[in-house]
């Protein structure tokens, strides 16, 4: 009995995986438990949260002069334009801070995909987003939705001020403004992808598409209720419904059921469009082998 006893105690201190009770314990680490787990979407989107927010944490400056330059042309647009027609433009005042809130938030989403994909083809780093196991369009959309969201941060502040300048009151109801807005400003998101896919395929286009943000201004003054078909274009309908939002106060769920519905089947529209002219400007130009020329 003590040979028996002796040996299996000599057995259990020999086999650390076997514990006091007898049962037994895996200490190694199993090939399932080193695998790394999968990036999913949600790490991707905090990943590109996360460095846009340091972008402007590292470099406030640039953040700090793209509202002072926002404001010093709504300053010139003011004070120039009270000067020289008064009560008129006093009278329409509303609508003008309305109509320049708009634009600088879709100058913002414009941009944010169409320079940052112009940054990505001069610097060389294109073709990293190429390799990715997302594929190249979800994350230059998610970096395009990190841009807008730092955008309405910055327009806040830039329709603060204007509100402070002018003395002038308006509806601010952040739920219908924020969905009004962040759906108009998807189709701009669209124009964006379009303009990022001809990037990356012609390579130095920025005249032209700096050229386009002015035209926000002509889509954004839109006589929508003159000429009903130019509901259909980005920004028109979506403007038309900020102003009586913004300045008549009225709330997202006392627009018609038709009204909303078009707002967003043009936003879904123009983004499925650029969408599509994204990736077939990316695709040929992998097809011609200039994706990472410049």
């Amino acid at each position: 009995m003590t040979d028996d006893s002796d040996t299996t105690t000599a057995d259990t201190t020999a086999d650390p995986a076997v514990s006091a009770s007898g049962a037994t314990v895996s200490s190694a680490p199993t090939a399932h438990d080193s695998e790394p787990k999968p990036a999913t979407y949600s790490h991707l989107a905090k990943a590109v949260l996360y460095r846009e927010y340091l972008i402007f944490v590292r470099y406030p400056a640039n953040a700090i002069g793209g509202i002072v330059v926002a404001l010093f042309f709504f300053g010139v647009l003011f004070y120039g334009g009270r000067a020289l027609t008064g009560r008129a433009l006093t009278d329409s005042i509303e609508g003008i801070i309305v109509g320049y809130f708009l634009w600088t938030l879709s100058v913002g989403a414009y941009s944010s995909v169409s320079n940052d994909l112009g940054s990505e083809v001069q610097w060389g780093t294109l073709e990293r987003h190429i390799t990715t196991p997302f594929g190249f369009a979800p994350v230059a959309l998610l970096k395009g939705v990190a841009k807008i969201v730092r955008t309405f941060l910055t327009s806040a502040v830039i329709l603060a001020v204007m509100l402070l300048l002018t003395g002038t009151q308006l509806s601010l109801s952040p739920f219908t403004v924020v969905v009004i807005a962040g759906l108009s400003i998807t189709s701009v998101l669209g124009l964006g992808f379009a303009a990022g896919g001809v990037t990356v395929l012609y390579k130095r286009i920025g005249n032209w598409l700096n050229l386009l943000q002015f035209g926000f201004v002509v889509l954004i003054s839109a006589p929508v209720f003159d000429a009903p078909w130019t509901r259909v274009l980005p920004l028109a309908h979506g403007s038309a419904l900020l102003q009586r939002a913004m300045v008549d106060g009225v709330r997202l769920w006392e627009f018609g059921l038709l009204d909303v519905g078009l707002l967003v089947g043009v936003a879904g529209g123009y983004l499925a469009g650029g969408y599509l002219v994204f990736q077939y400007a990316t695709r040929r130009a992998r097809r011609l082998g200039v994706l990472g020329d410049y």
